[in-house]
Order: C-alpha cells, then structure tokens, then sequence
C-alpha cells in the first residue's frame, strides 16, 4: 500500500491485502504498533475496504474508511460501528496517540519531530 500522506500514522487495505506503518512514527513502542496492525487487519478481514488512522492538523486522530466503488460486499454501516467500538474500547490508546502527535510534532517550530518524550 503506497500513501505518501506524512500524517497517516497506519492503514490497511483489505484489496490488497496489505497493511502500511508511517516510519515516520517509528519512534512509537512496538506494542503499541502491534496493536494498531491488530486494529487494521481485524477491521478489513470483518468489514473489508480500508481503513486509515490519521492525524488531522489539529492533531486529532481520526479514523477513516473507504470502499472500493463496486464492493458490494463492504457495508458502510458496519464500518461506522465497528470504528466507534475501536474509539469506545481504546479510547486510552487513541488519546495517548494524539498526544504523542501533538508533543513530537506540533509542538516543535519547524514541524520537524522533536526529542520530547
């Protein structure tokens, strides 16, 4: 999966079976990365199409998901529900994320990741 978007932090693309960590967020414990391919992986083998976790410029950490046009199999409802079960039930780790963001890189003038943290 190619995606050049500097603020995606992961996604997972059920089509091509593929699933995308930013190096840009290597930093992250490897736990916590093991969880967001948890996360991706499980929402596109239930519901299928993609899903994407990215920053917004506020820093928020929003979660996106898309379906190719003509899958008929992907239901739009499903996905909303199953997102709103991962922003209830990891409510703690998506906060934490956003924090990260916010600290590494908003914080710092250039935009530039910083050594906070």
């Amino acid at each position: 999966m190619k995606n050049n978007d500097d603020r995606t932090l992961c996604a997972a693309n059920s089509y091509e079976q593929k699933y995308y960590f930013n190096p840009r967020f290597a930093n992250i414990p490897e736990d916590i990365q093991k969880e967001l391919h948890v996360l991706c992986v499980l929402f596109t083998e239930d519901v299928g199409g993609v899903i994407r976790f990215v920053y917004g410029e506020d820093g928020t950490l929003l979660i996106e998901t898309a379906a190719d046009e003509n899958d008929y199999l992907y239901d739009e409802i499903d996905a909303d529900v199953m997102v709103g079960e991962i922003q209830k039930k990891r409510r703690e780790l998506l906060e934490q994320l956003e924090k990260y963001y916010k600290v590494m890189f908003l914080s710092s003038p250039s935009g530039q990741q910083s050594d906070h943290l």
